[in-house]
């Protein structure tokens, strides 16, 4: 990935804009003047933060000093938030976010038996708007409607087959994101999706998050950078993500073991099917800084592996008519080489 790329990733700490994809992905230098701060472009796991200053340097409470206000006293109102609703179901562990009407973030857990269990069927599944969510922080099933978007999985079917109650929890408006469709949703992201299922067969355990970004484009008249991004439903209510991420955990399955990580960050946008999956491969730190969450804060640096040195991230690309007209049938065979399963 180019240190573009990078720069705008780590750089900010909130974003949108699906325009952003020409800037950050464009494969031409760039000039230096013309990028944000910068950031490393090499994917790495061993990331210093900055010191924070200690308690003891912080500016003493005056005890002798009466406030005549308090500010907490809104408390007894209710606590404004934000709230992050923590959404646990058979397939997923999520935290949806009122504001974009979007997941922060959802996680899945992968393991060859569970990938090869073939005891649900998508096609008794439905698209259902997700009750545990207050209804007016809703994404509601008509906010897609003609939208242009995919109710795009970002834990996906396909992941969940070992049990019907599983695989219809993923069909949960909380674990959707809009997504275009064509060249993204129905195909290089679900042969990203099917990588991640492919993991299963060199690790005994996968885990896998998966999240919308919302990242800036620069205007090309003043040269300032922007957050931008489109809202849908009517009234407009749910967000429309610039890029989604993906943080893959493959365990080597030992107490205390090692773990591959492995960080990439794709625009919402269609993506050429011949474009390597490594030029889509970040710092975690980078998406973390982005996305303002942190993932591997318990993982010592050297448990760490950096996933694309110990296996080949590249994709194996199969027509999207051909995976919809094989919706059920047998289980994704062992072999790295199959072809993606159906979202």
């Amino acid at each position: 990935m180019s240190k573009t790329t990078l720069a705008i990733i780590a750089g900010v700490s909130a974003a949108a804009g699906s325009a952003a994809t020409a800037a950050i992905f464009a494969s031409r230098p760039q000039r230096k003047d013309s990028l944000p701060p910068t950031a490393s472009s090499t994917p790495t796991s061993n990331y210093a933060p900055a010191p924070l200053t200690p308690v003891s340097q912080l500016p003493a409470l005056r005890k002798d000093l009466i406030p005549p206000v308090n500010p907490t006293g809104i408390f007894q109102y209710g606590f404004p938030g934000p709230t992050n609703d923590l959404h646990p179901t058979l397939s997923t562990t999520s935290s949806f976010d009122r504001r974009t009407r979007n997941p922060a973030w959802v996680a899945e857990h992968i393991t060859a038996a569970s990938i090869n269990a073939n005891n649900a069927d998508r096609r008794h599944s439905y698209f259902v708007e997700d009750e545990t969510i207050p209804e007016k922080f809703r994404a509601r099933l008509h906010d897609y409607f003609r939208s242009g978007y995919d109710r795009g999985h970002q834990v996906p079917a396909a992941d969940a087959k070992w049990s019907q109650d599983a695989l219809d929890q993923t069909f949960l408006l909380t674990n959707m994101c809009p997504q275009v469709g064509e060249g993204f949703n129905r195909d290089y992201w679900a042969h990203f999706e099917d990588f991640c299922r492919r993991l299963t067969n060199h690790y005994p355990s996968v885990r896998i998050v998966t999240g919308p970004l919302y990242l800036p484009k620069r205007d090309h008249e003043d040269g300032k950078w922007r957050v931008s991004y489109e809202v849908i439903g009517d009234p407009p209510n749910v967000s429309v993500p610039t890029h989604f991420y993906k943080v893959i955990f493959a365990e080597d399955g030992k107490t205390g073991g090692d773990v591959s990580l492995g960080a990439f960050v794709l625009p919402n946008a269609r993506i050429d099917n011949e474009k390597p999956l490594q030029g889509f491969e970040v710092p975690i730190e980078a998406i973390e800084r982005a996305s303002g969450l942190e993932f591997a804060g318990k993982l010592p640096a050297q448990r760490r592996k950096r996933l694309c040195e110990q296996v080949t991230c590249s994709l194996l690309v199969r027509d999207y008519a051909d995976r919809q007209k094989n919706l059920m049938e047998s289980p994704p065979p062992k072999k790295l080489g199959a072809g993606p399963t159906p979202k």
